[in-house]
């Protein structure tokens, strides 16, 4: 899914030149595997800090420790260079236990030179508990701007989207299952015509059973297959209605600004800024909690607003894509005249 990529694409005109990842020595051609970013080697990253000129950071340090990121930090500021931070993440989406998470952002939020992040209550949590104020610049368009907007796939009655997603550490669904079925059944016995529909890419998965479980139930339209391709992906948003993400714990959503472009709705666990991102029905859920009526009401309030989802349209995303690209340049222009005037005042 296109992420900052997008920003490449803007007509707004910068100078920014976005260098490609750097591949590991074993990563074969198409090899689409996370891996832990070099530049985030302090050793690699000391043979190639005269590649670039500014070094911006989103994710990809869950493997490091404090210790790392500070000689990250040390090396590019050595070479007279900024760093950026976009704060996606205030809490790991990938682990329960925060602290090791937590402990880098102590080292980067305070350390770089400029700081991102997507939502403004995001920016007062870092306010608060940081003390500095980071930028706020929203997230870019998700789907192809092709599909952005597009007329949506044709199908019967109104379809409730519930994706394990891998078993995601954050992601629920087992917690929720037996209430989305519940209400379901109720609004079909009251004459609706309400399907939920559950995804699953790792019926081996420990965590599955709860979700197995519902085959056969009716209401439940019950799918096991492997992991979609970003085509497959956006088939599958066309033909729900309203997605169901049952976050326990997080921050923002890639899959919910993949939803806004393609008009699917969105259900989500009331943790994180999600609601800051795009319009959202939230629910109470977060690592201990779960508010069994609101996610009822959730469910029974998007139906009744089927016909009116909120939707991106292809020109808005592109004007907000040609914004986001300009406040990225603002901040990189800022970063970079800091960091001369820095250097500046030490040589002097």
């Amino acid at each position: 899914m296109a992420h900052l990529d997008s920003l490449s694409d803007s007509v707004v005109d910068t100078a920014v030149h976005r260098l490609p990842d750097p591949r590991p020595a074993d990563a074969g051609p198409g090899d689409i595997r996370w891996w832990p970013p070099r530049l985030l080697e302090p050793r690699w990253l000391a043979d190639h800090v005269d590649s670039f000129d500014l070094l911006h950071l989103h994710f990809g340090f869950d493997t490091a420790t404090p210790a790392s990121l500070r000689a990250v930090l040390d090396t590019v500021h050595a070479a007279g260079k900024p760093v950026v931070f976009t704060a996606h993440d205030l809490h790991n989406p990938h682990f329960r236990d925060d602290a090791a998470h937590r402990a880098c952002l102590d080292v980067l939020i305070p350390g770089v030179d400029e700081l991102i992040t997507l939502t403004r209550g995001a920016a007062d949590e870092i306010e608060q508990r940081w003390g500095r104020r980071p930028t706020v610049i929203a997230h870019p368009h998700v789907a192809p701007l092709d599909r952005v907007g597009a007329p949506r796939t044709a199908h019967d009655g109104f379809v409730i989207g519930l994706h394990a997603k891998s078993f995601r550490a954050n992601l629920d669904p087992g917690a929720v299952v037996d209430t989305l079925v519940r209400t379901v059944t109720s609004m079909n016995d009251s004459g609706g015509d309400v399907t939920l529909r559950i995804d699953i890419d790792d019926a081996d998965h420990p965590r599955a059973g709860d979700l197995l479980a519902m085959s056969g139930r009716p209401g439940v339209d019950l799918r096991v297959h492997p992991r979609f391709s970003d085509d497959d992906l956006w088939h599958y948003l066309s033909v729900i209605d309203v997605s169901v993400l049952p976050y326990r714990f997080g921050t923002h959503s890639g899959w919910l600004e993949a939803c806004f472009d393609v008009g699917t709705a969105v259900i989500i666990g009331d943790c994180g800024h999600h609601g800051d991102q795009r319009p959202v029905t939230q629910f109470g859920f977060g690592p201990d909690r779960f508010d069994v009526g609101s996610l009822e009401r959730a469910v029974r309030s998007t139906y009744l607003l089927r016909d009116h989802p909120p939707k991106a349209t292809r020109s808005d995303r592109v004007s907000e894509r040609d914004a986001v690209a300009a406040a990225h340049d603002a901040v990189y222009r800022r970063a970079l005249r800091h960091i001369r005037t820095d250097v500046a005042a030490r040589a002097s």
